[in-house]
């Protein structure tokens, strides 16, 4: 009886431990989907994944741990974009992903908008923020 009680006791501080929720998707509004699947895919290099609606408003893609990215087309995208408010994705190698940008001439700037600059974080993680097509600002880092 201890053995159990001990059991359900540990089970118990486990998954009051663990999250209750997960991220499931991130949905983003944008104008114009072929421009933005081209910026997605070609410039921050996502793999599109089937999505139901085949409306051709719609796309997803996997942004890993089970997560995806719905970009959706549709009328009347806010105007107001600030930086405070983005998306994140840590790449496992920055330095090649800043270089795909460099020989493209897409452009990037530091969390400042120093153009073409690297922001280091006080804990170390290297950042950067990139825009897509819509202006919806990007932070893409290290932190992987």
């Amino acid at each position: 009886m201890k053995y159990i009680f001990t059991f359900l006791l540990l089970s118990g501080i486990i998954m009051s431990t663990t999250a209750q929720i997960k991220v499931n998707h991130i949905a983003v509004h944008v104008s114009d989907l072929d421009a933005s699947k081209e910026f997605y895919q070609s410039i921050v290099g996502l793999k599109e994944i089937d999505e139901p609606f085949k409306d051709g408003l719609h796309a997803w893609y996997d942004i890993g741990g089970g997560a995806a990215l719905h970009i959706i087309e549709a009328p009347n995208v806010p105007t107001e974009i600030s930086k405070v408010n983005h998306l994140c994705f840590s790449m496992e190698d920055m330095d090649s992903f800043i270089k795909t940008l460099q020989d493209t001439n897409y452009p990037f700037e530091s969390w400042p908008g120093e153009k073409g600059k690297i922001t280091t974080r006080v804990d170390g993680v290297r950042q950067i923020y990139i825009q897509d097509p819509d202006g919806i600002w990007l932070e893409i880092n290290d932190d992987y």
